[in-house]
């Protein structure tokens, strides 16, 4: 199982996470993100365009997970230093390790992480 997790402000749109996808260069089986972004339109939209299900990750899910980036922000907001990586892993289930740290799209609106797992 290949997770695509995505952290994202205000300003994002669906181009946004889909830069930031792209720069992977992996295609996912599904997308994860923060519960409480779940249902943005940016995230809801590039699901809809791939044809991925989503995970809506709870905030107490981020916070234990091993991420490999310290974002200031994230540590605020999510108690994680990546909420892109930590939804990757945490949606990827136990065990699941990073393909890579958290890349940003061009914009600077979305980062997106790649985890792999057994999650089914």
């Amino acid at each position: 199982m290949i997770v695509a997790g995505f952290g994202f402000r205000s300003g994002a749109d669906e181009s946004s996470l889909r830069s930031a996808l792209d720069l992977h260069g992996i295609a996912p089986d599904r997308l994860a993100t923060a519960a409480a972004k779940a249902q943005a339109a940016p995230f809801t939209g590039l699901a809809r365009t791939l044809g991925l299900p989503m995970v809506a990750v709870p905030s107490d899910h981020l916070e234990n997970q091993p991420v490999l980036t310290q974002s200031d922000a994230s540590r605020a907001s999510y108690r994680t230093g990546s909420v892109a990586e930590a939804a990757a892993l945490a949606a990827a289930g136990p065990g699941a390790c990073l393909l890579s740290a958290r890349l940003i799209s061009p914009d600077r609106l979305a980062t997106c992480a790649i985890a792999i797992g057994d999650a089914t």
